[in-house]
């Protein structure tokens, strides 16, 4: 569960990859919801919080601020 920690701009990789093919995504929105966009061909999707940690697999890459 330590893994599951994110916080916005960080990229995280989902359990399935985006039709595009990529499976790399950007959080661009917190709060209740969370909204990430696809770093392939820049579709954005909007999620529960609780939905997207259950399809999250791992954060790749965290954001430089803080």
């Amino acid at each position: 569960m330590l893994d599951k920690q994110f916080m916005l701009n960080d990229i995280v990789e989902m359990k399935k990859p985006h039709p595009c093919g990529e499976n790399r995504w950007r959080i661009i929105r917190m709060g209740m919801d969370i909204r990430i966009k696809c770093l392939g061909c820049d579709h954005s999707v909007l999620m529960p919080r609780r939905k997207f940690v259950k399809k999250m697999k791992k954060v790749l890459e965290h954001s430089e601020e803080k």
